[in-house]
């Protein structure tokens, strides 16, 4: 019998209410033809709920790359869902101002961690593959398999932020050349282990060894940069952005990005010009409360921020 992976989702209600609770909503008829984006399914929890909010000639988009979130959105039959097997890079073939509200949830969802199969988790045994979409590029094993040491420790400093990235480069490529390349998550987590002699308490040594391939090999990052940028162009005057997201690197682009857009641009070669309007109003920033925490302790390090999009 196949094992269902449960998943719970992350400031559930308040996100769905920070992308309906906006000025344009409240003057529209409760008939109001409105366009919402749900840019990472997962299991379709924040979905769910936005449909049941959604006026009757309403609209949702979602987006996931993984086929196993894919399968799961096919089960809801809504008129007014659809699912896109791909991730929120493409948010930018959506029509200009044509979207009230997006949102998008970066965390990794539970079923794909806890899966040993899908190679995410340092916890069980399993493949080191760790693709969101294993349909499509290469896993983490076969990268590791060909990788110079210098690319493995950029990748694990720089999205894992690992103090001991060249050293775990180095055990990963004599351990490559003596034995044979990585093929499983215990292997990389034996290695990382011995590697690692120091580490946060309560913290496991492989834990930003793992972050960082990930993030890596499913370029993340990338993608985040793409879909906060495609964001202005397809959000309405009005329309909100909400972010939640899970580490330090996500939330740093995330809070630049409105940041960036939520003031005014002077050209300092022209002084006496019409500064450029700012694109974005910062709305807050929200945490999970102490009782989601004690509910769900994987929420823990989620922060939640949102934007509203000017007329600019």
């Amino acid at each position: 019998m196949e094992t269902q992976w449960q998943h719970t989702t992350v400031l559930l209600n308040e996100a769905v209410e920070a992308l309906f609770h906006t000025a344009a909503e409240q003057a529209d008829p409760p008939t109001a033809n409105r366009t919402y984006v749900d840019a990472t399914f997962g299991r379709g929890g924040h979905s769910r709920l936005i449909l049941s909010r959604l006026p009757p000639q309403g609209r949702l988009i979602a987006f996931d790359k993984d086929t196993e979130a894919i399968r799961e959105a096919q089960t809801i039959t809504d008129p007014r869902f659809s699912i896109r097997h791909e991730g929120f890079a493409h948010l930018g073939e959506l029509p200009p101002a044509s979207v009230d509200g997006l949102l998008m949830d970066l965390g990794v969802s539970s079923p794909q961690i806890d899966n040993p199969a899908r190679g995410f988790s340092f916890r069980g045994d399993g493949p080191l593959d760790m693709r969101m979409d294993t349909t499509r590029g290469e896993s983490v094993a076969q990268w590791l398999a060909t990788a110079d040491q210098s690319q493995i420790a950029e990748v694990i400093r720089d999205y894992g932020e690992e103090r001991f990235a060249v050293q775990i480069a180095k055990a990963i490529v004599a351990r490559r050349q003596e034995r044979g390349a990585l093929s499983t998550t215990a292997e990389l987590a034996q290695l990382v282990a011995g590697t690692v002699k120091t580490r946060e308490p309560g913290q496991d040594p492989a834990t930003r060894t793992f972050q960082a391939l990930r993030i890596f090999i499913n370029a993340e990052l990338e993608e985040l940069h793409e879909a906060l940028g495609a964001s202005l162009n397809m959000l309405k005057p009005g329309g909100r952005l909400v972010v939640i997201s899970f580490h330090s690197l996500e939330d740093r682009i995330v809070k630049q990005f409105i940041a960036q857009h939520s003031r005014e641009v002077f050209d300092r070669r022209a002084p006496f010009a019409e500064p450029k309007a700012m694109k974005l109003i910062a709305l807050d920033r929200v945490k999970p409360s102490a009782e989601e925490v004690a509910r769900n302790p994987r929420s823990r390090s989620a922060i939640m921020r949102i934007a509203e999009r000017t007329s600019a």
